[in-house]
């Protein structure tokens, strides 16, 4: 287990935008958030990810509550690349993922050989070695999405979460964004604004409505017809894709 979540309900003031809100995550495994704006998504990945406190129900991290530990250990455990993530510096590559080590440094620590063999695989691993040395502003908006979980990397977490990190991308960047997160050795939650890519990279889908999960499991129990028409208001056929066996949705008129 990594997240184990119980009725969750968070609100803002006297409006409720998550309403008891329950699932758990398969360790090392990928888990879909699809849902329509305002479903409660991203509420739902910030209190995950330990920036909000909910109202009612808990977030156990390995069986202990989220809300009990410290800022900093979140930090060591857990890593948000949120949807607008941006870096203002006009940093060199190498120096925005060198901020995903600051959680395991102490005021007196000093850079240590290890902080640069974890930022150099992270580099590696999110395919980012050769803009190693590139001005942040220079970068593509793919490279910039790719630099930011380079960082989240360089923290060495055991889950990622992710707002939807294809936001504006173009399609061949979102396939190698979502292969890349698909691949890595560690548990990931991931709002995903393309129902075909959610079906075809995550492991487990849930789908949010109005603050509550009205679907979750995998890709093929989740995505059906009636749903689609219900929940996004689209009228689709869905049927296994011949290159990979999952659901593939096609758009009717």
């Amino acid at each position: 287990m990594s997240f184990k979540v119980e009725n969750l309900t968070w609100k803002i003031g006297r409006k409720t935008i998550l309403r008891d809100v329950s699932f758990e995550t398969e360790p090392g495994k990928m888990l879909g958030l699809l849902g329509p704006n305002g479903s409660g998504k991203t509420s739902l990945l910030r209190l995950l990810a330990g920036l909000r406190q909910p109202d009612a129900g808990r977030i156990l991290l390995d069986g202990r509550d989220l809300a009990s530990l410290r800022r900093r250990s979140i930090a060591r455990r857990i890593a948000f690349v949120e949807q607008h993530a941006a870096t203002n510096a006009n940093l060199q590559v190498v120096d925005v993922v060198k901020l995903g080590r600051f959680p395991h440094r102490s005021m007196f620590s000093g850079w240590s050989r290890e902080d640069d063999r974890i930022v150099e695989d992270a580099l590696h691993r999110s395919g980012m070695e050769q803009k190693r040395g590139e001005r942040w502003q220079s970068l593509s908006g793919g490279e910039k999405q790719r630099a930011h979980i380079a960082r989240a990397l360089a923290q060495a977490p055991q889950e990622l979460i992710l707002d939807e990190p294809t936001n504006h991308l173009d399609v061949q960047h979102q396939i190698g964004l979502l292969r890349l997160v698909s691949d890595l050795p560690m548990t990931s939650v991931i709002a995903v604004h393309d129902l075909n890519h959610a079906a075809m990279f995550c492991d487990q889908l849930i789908v949010m409505q109005q603050g509550s999960i009205i679907a979750q499991g995998a890709p093929e129990s989740v995505l059906k017809e009636e749903l689609l028409r219900t929940v996004f208001g689209v009228e689709a056929r869905v049927e296994p894709s011949a290159h990979h066996g999952r659901p593939h949705i096609h758009f009717l008129r």
